[in-house]
């Protein structure tokens, strides 16, 4: 039986932090499904298929990494999917009571689940999309944060 973790987020954009973990968490699991949430409540930056489109070419080389877009709950996701396992990666304190409560419920509705957390590496512990959004909108130079083996500015309109 192969061990898959579901990777859910925004991924608005992708990030060098989130690469990484991926990366890393490869080491653990034999496949990782990196989910991409289309939360309509939301105003994306990237439309959904251009995310998906970056993630697809970051993990071009990686055959066990498969990316999916998704609506709802993650666990409902999970279920669907046949995955018991969701990785999450952590940056602050802040990011682990988030996370913590949320894999609590998760858990408590889907006893089968669980969440895996790893910590961001030290040098990724600063970098979010939501940053990364904000030197966009003002044309900065955000490729330092960005997989190297996507161009940001390609995607832009």
């Amino acid at each position: 039986m192969s061990k898959v973790a579901l990777f859910p987020g925004s991924f608005d954009p992708i990030t060098v932090g989130h690469e990484s973990l991926v990366l890393r968490a490869l080491s653990i699991f034999d496949r990782i499904v990196v989910a991409i949430g289309n939360n309509s409540s939301k105003k994306s930056y990237f439309d959904i298929d251009l995310r998906k489109a970056m993630i697809e070419k970051v993990f071009a080389n990686e055959p066990r990494v498969e990316i999916i877009c998704y609506d709802g709950l993650t666990v409902d996701i999970c279920n669907k999917l046949n995955i018991n396992h969701i990785l999450r990666g952590l940056r602050t304190a802040a990011d682990f009571e988030f996370e913590r409560a949320i894999a609590q419920v998760n858990r408590a509705m889907y006893p089968h689940i669980d969440t895996i957390f790893l910590l961001t590496a030290p040098e990724h512990t600063f970098v979010n999309s939501s940053v990364i959004r904000d030197i966009l909108q003002h044309h900065g130079d955000a490729t330092k944060f960005i997989p190297a083996s996507i161009n940001i500015y390609d995607y832009m309109g």
